[in-house]
């Protein structure tokens, strides 16, 4: 139950990414609702998290997760770079989460 915690944060942090990056661009209700609903939600479900695993490894896999996530959408649909070093940099993140989680 603790990891599918860990999961619903890591998406709704990538949501209130999403609505971060959108609000940056344009002052909207929707798009502050997205920013704050977002990562309001993400820490609601990562402190539920923490009744079933250890904080230390759900948090750095919701960071992880999380960051990996938002890199991938950021230069998906918002044009940022794609250069080599930040891929690789990406594939090392998720090498790490996926560690962390192995080991607990």
């Amino acid at each position: 139950m603790g990891w599918l915690f860990v999961g619903i944060a890591a998406v709704l942090e990538l949501i209130g990414v999403i609505g971060l990056k959108k609000f940056s661009q344009r002052k909207s209700g929707i798009n502050m609702l997205t920013f704050f609903g977002g990562f309001g939600g993400a820490f609601v479900f990562l402190y539920a998290s923490f009744n079933y695993l250890q904080v230390s490894v759900a948090y750095a896999v919701w960071i992880g997760a999380g960051t990996a996530a938002a890199v991938v959408v950021n230069m998906l649909f918002f044009n940022e770079s794609k250069s080599m070093g930040r891929i690789i940099s990406l594939v090392v993140i998720v090498i790490g989460v996926t560690g962390l989680k192995a080991v607990t």
